[in-house]
Protein backbone atom coordinates (compact mmCIF):
# COMPACT_ATOMS: atom_id res chain seq x y z
CA UNK A 1 0.00 0.00 0.00
CA UNK A 2 1.41 3.38 -0.96
CA UNK A 3 1.94 6.21 1.49
CA UNK A 4 -0.91 8.20 -0.03
CA UNK A 5 -3.33 5.30 0.41
CA UNK A 6 -2.19 4.83 4.01
CA UNK A 7 -2.66 8.54 4.70
CA UNK A 8 -6.16 8.50 3.23
CA UNK A 9 -7.08 5.42 5.27
CA UNK A 10 -5.86 7.09 8.49
CA UNK A 11 -7.93 10.20 7.73
CA UNK A 12 -11.01 8.11 7.10
CA UNK A 13 -10.63 6.31 10.42
CA UNK A 14 -10.28 9.57 12.35
CA UNK A 15 -13.18 11.43 10.73
CA UNK A 16 -16.55 11.06 12.41
CA UNK A 17 -19.16 9.09 10.52
CA UNK A 18 -22.50 10.47 9.45
CA UNK A 19 -24.17 8.59 12.32
CA UNK A 20 -21.68 10.06 14.84
CA UNK A 21 -22.37 13.58 13.62
CA UNK A 22 -26.15 13.26 13.86
CA UNK A 23 -25.98 11.52 17.25
CA UNK A 24 -25.23 14.93 18.76
CA UNK A 25 -28.28 16.47 20.39
CA UNK A 26 -27.51 19.79 18.66
CA UNK A 27 -27.36 18.32 15.17
CA UNK A 28 -30.07 15.67 15.49
CA UNK A 29 -32.86 18.09 14.37
CA UNK A 30 -30.92 18.72 11.14
CA UNK A 31 -30.65 15.04 10.24
CA UNK A 32 -33.76 14.89 7.99
CA UNK A 33 -32.39 17.71 5.80
CA UNK A 34 -28.85 16.42 5.52
CA UNK A 35 -29.50 12.68 5.50
CA UNK A 36 -29.12 12.29 1.75
CA UNK A 37 -26.44 10.09 0.19
CA UNK A 38 -25.10 12.81 -2.14
CA UNK A 39 -24.06 14.92 0.85
CA UNK A 40 -21.82 12.15 2.20
CA UNK A 41 -20.69 10.08 -0.78
CA UNK A 42 -17.36 11.17 -2.20
CA UNK A 43 -16.51 10.75 -5.86
CA UNK A 44 -14.47 12.87 -8.28
CA UNK A 45 -17.22 15.32 -9.16
CA UNK A 46 -18.38 15.66 -5.55
CA UNK A 47 -14.85 16.19 -4.26
CA UNK A 48 -14.00 18.79 -6.89
CA UNK A 49 -17.22 20.75 -6.43
CA UNK A 50 -16.98 20.61 -2.62
CA UNK A 51 -13.42 21.97 -2.71
CA UNK A 52 -14.52 24.71 -5.11
CA UNK A 53 -17.37 25.69 -2.76
CA UNK A 54 -15.04 25.74 0.24
CA UNK A 55 -12.39 27.80 -1.52
CA UNK A 56 -14.95 30.32 -2.71
CA UNK A 57 -16.72 30.62 0.64
CA UNK A 58 -13.45 30.73 2.57
CA UNK A 59 -13.06 34.38 1.63
CA UNK A 60 -16.43 35.34 3.12
CA UNK A 61 -16.16 37.68 6.10
CA UNK A 62 -15.31 36.25 9.49
CA UNK A 63 -17.59 33.67 11.05
CA UNK A 64 -19.88 33.25 8.04
CA UNK A 65 -17.44 31.10 6.04
CA UNK A 66 -18.50 27.65 7.22
CA UNK A 67 -22.19 28.54 7.29
CA UNK A 68 -22.08 29.91 3.74
CA UNK A 69 -20.12 26.84 2.55
CA UNK A 70 -22.72 24.61 4.19
CA UNK A 71 -25.59 26.48 2.52
CA UNK A 72 -23.98 26.54 -0.94
CA UNK A 73 -23.00 22.87 -0.68
CA UNK A 74 -26.56 22.04 0.36
CA UNK A 75 -28.07 23.82 -2.64
CA UNK A 76 -25.70 22.33 -5.20
CA UNK A 77 -25.88 18.91 -3.50
CA UNK A 78 -22.22 18.27 -2.94
CA UNK A 79 -20.12 16.71 -0.17
CA UNK A 80 -20.84 18.74 2.99
CA UNK A 81 -17.89 17.89 5.27
CA UNK A 82 -15.30 18.55 2.57
CA UNK A 83 -16.90 21.86 1.59
CA UNK A 84 -16.92 23.05 5.20
CA UNK A 85 -13.40 21.76 5.90
CA UNK A 86 -11.95 23.49 2.84
CA UNK A 87 -12.88 26.92 4.19
CA UNK A 88 -10.15 26.55 6.80
CA UNK A 89 -7.43 27.82 4.46
CA UNK A 90 -8.30 31.27 5.77
CA UNK A 91 -7.13 31.88 9.31
CA UNK A 92 -5.73 34.84 11.27
CA UNK A 93 -2.38 34.48 9.49
CA UNK A 94 -3.70 34.28 5.92
CA UNK A 95 -6.76 36.52 6.11
CA UNK A 96 -5.06 39.91 5.72
CA UNK A 97 -2.71 38.88 2.89
CA UNK A 98 -5.62 37.30 1.01
CA UNK A 99 -7.78 40.38 1.45
CA UNK A 100 -4.92 42.62 0.32
CA UNK A 101 -4.52 40.41 -2.75
CA UNK A 102 -8.29 40.67 -3.34
CA UNK A 103 -8.12 44.46 -2.96
CA UNK A 104 -5.22 44.68 -5.42
CA UNK A 105 -7.03 42.44 -7.90
CA UNK A 106 -10.26 44.46 -7.54
CA UNK A 107 -8.38 47.74 -7.99
CA UNK A 108 -6.65 46.39 -11.09
CA UNK A 109 -9.97 45.21 -12.58
CA UNK A 110 -11.91 48.40 -11.79
CA UNK A 111 -9.24 51.02 -12.41
CA UNK A 112 -6.81 49.22 -14.77
CA UNK A 113 -3.71 49.61 -12.67
CA UNK A 114 -2.03 48.87 -9.36
CA UNK A 115 -3.21 50.79 -6.29
CA UNK A 116 -1.36 54.04 -5.60
CA UNK A 117 -2.58 54.89 -2.09
CA UNK A 118 -1.53 53.28 1.19
CA UNK A 119 -4.03 50.91 2.73
CA UNK A 120 -3.91 52.35 6.28
CA UNK A 121 -6.87 51.88 8.62
CA UNK A 122 -8.11 54.79 10.80
CA UNK A 123 -6.85 54.92 14.38
CA UNK A 124 -9.29 53.57 16.95
CA UNK A 125 -10.51 56.23 19.36
CA UNK A 126 -9.27 59.15 17.28
CA UNK A 127 -11.37 62.26 16.64
CA UNK A 128 -13.94 61.58 13.92
CA UNK A 129 -13.18 57.85 13.82
CA UNK A 130 -16.43 56.87 12.11
CA UNK A 131 -16.09 59.61 9.49
CA UNK A 132 -12.53 58.44 8.79
CA UNK A 133 -13.76 54.87 8.53
CA UNK A 134 -16.52 55.89 6.09
CA UNK A 135 -13.98 57.79 3.98
CA UNK A 136 -11.60 54.80 4.06
CA UNK A 137 -14.35 52.44 2.98
CA UNK A 138 -15.43 54.85 0.24
CA UNK A 139 -11.89 54.88 -1.13
CA UNK A 140 -10.97 51.20 -0.68
CA UNK A 141 -14.36 49.47 -0.45
CA UNK A 142 -15.24 49.15 -4.14
CA UNK A 143 -12.01 47.38 -5.13
CA UNK A 144 -12.30 45.11 -2.11
CA UNK A 145 -15.93 44.24 -2.80
CA UNK A 146 -15.06 43.50 -6.43
CA UNK A 147 -11.86 41.62 -5.65
CA UNK A 148 -13.10 39.23 -2.95
CA UNK A 149 -15.63 37.34 -5.12
CA UNK A 150 -13.28 37.50 -8.09
CA UNK A 151 -10.40 35.99 -6.09
CA UNK A 152 -12.78 33.44 -4.60
CA UNK A 153 -13.91 32.48 -8.09
CA UNK A 154 -10.30 32.11 -9.25
CA UNK A 155 -9.49 29.93 -6.21
CA UNK A 156 -12.63 27.87 -6.81
CA UNK A 157 -11.82 27.27 -10.49
CA UNK A 158 -8.21 26.30 -9.74
CA UNK A 159 -9.33 24.06 -6.86
CA UNK A 160 -11.98 22.35 -8.98
CA UNK A 161 -9.57 21.56 -11.80
CA UNK A 162 -6.74 20.53 -9.46
CA UNK A 163 -8.87 18.18 -7.35
CA UNK A 164 -10.54 16.70 -10.40
CA UNK A 165 -7.20 15.96 -12.03
CA UNK A 166 -5.59 14.69 -8.81
CA UNK A 167 -8.58 12.43 -8.14
CA UNK A 168 -8.37 11.11 -11.69
CA UNK A 169 -4.63 10.50 -11.39
CA UNK A 170 -5.07 8.74 -8.04
CA UNK A 171 -7.82 6.50 -9.41
CA UNK A 172 -5.77 5.54 -12.48
CA UNK A 173 -2.73 4.93 -10.27
CA UNK A 174 -4.71 2.58 -8.03
CA UNK A 175 -6.12 0.69 -11.02
CA UNK A 176 -2.65 0.15 -12.43
CA UNK A 177 -1.44 -1.25 -9.10
CA UNK A 178 -4.34 -3.69 -8.83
Amino acid sequence: MSRLSALIQRWRRRLPSQEDIFASRWLKPLAPWFDKPYFWHLNRRQAASAVAVGLFCGLMPGPTQMLSALMVAYFIRTHLPLAVFTTLYTNPFTYLPLYYLAYTLGHWVLYQGPPQADLVLPDWGSEGYWQQWAAWFGQFGKPLLAGVPLLGGIFAAIGYVAVSQLYRWYTLHRRRQA
